[in-house]
């Protein structure tokens, strides 16, 4: 779903990042060992769209916690972010070690984000139950079947310039 909609973003006119959560923080802790994180840090901090996927799939580093929150208060009211995930929003200040972090990141995301929060078949099963009309979403004109996650998308703060050249990464 994610891909989904950032490829509507894209078709739309956006600009989108899409990154599984332990690769943006791979290459963020390498842009902090070869001198770029200023760079890194303002391209993920600038980027019209940002989507985190498959946060908690993954054992992640030490400074996860510091470095999401970071993101997110950079991007606050600003820019979009998708985040998805699998695990109860109650267990990710476990995952991350910082229970006030997540909590101040979840009041950010939350404030002006919409959570989707699918029911707990994957829909990777290779014999799907028959489909009924209440597992597919709409979602900006792409209907999706996506139940087993959590997907949370803050807006940016309304009268923000949207125009962006069509360019996914």
């Amino acid at each position: 779903m994610a891909q989904a909609l950032g490829q509507a973003a894209i078709l739309q006119g956006y600009k989108v990042l899409y990154r599984e959560v332990h690769v943006l923080l791979d290459e963020l802790a390498d842009a902090v060992a070869d001198g770029t994180r200023k760079e890194y840090m303002q391209l993920v901090a600038t980027v019209p769209l940002l989507i985190l996927d498959d946060f908690g799939m993954r054992k992640l580093p030490h400074t996860a916690a510091e470095d999401l929150l970071e993101i997110v208060m950079r991007r606050y009211e600003r820019f979009s972010t998708l985040l998805t995930s699998n695990r109860p929003v109650e267990d990710w200040g476990k995952l991350l070690g910082d229970v006030a972090a997540v909590s101040a990141m979840l009041d950010r995301l939350l404030h002006h984000g919409h959570v989707l929060k699918c029911g707990p078949r994957s829909w990777r099963t290779k014999s799907p139950p028959d489909h009924k009309e209440k597992d597919f979403f709409y979602c900006e004109g792409a209907a999706l079947a996506l139940p087993g996650f959590i997907a949370f998308w803050a807006n940016r703060q309304r009268g923000a310039d949207p125009a962006a050249p069509p360019v996914g990464t």
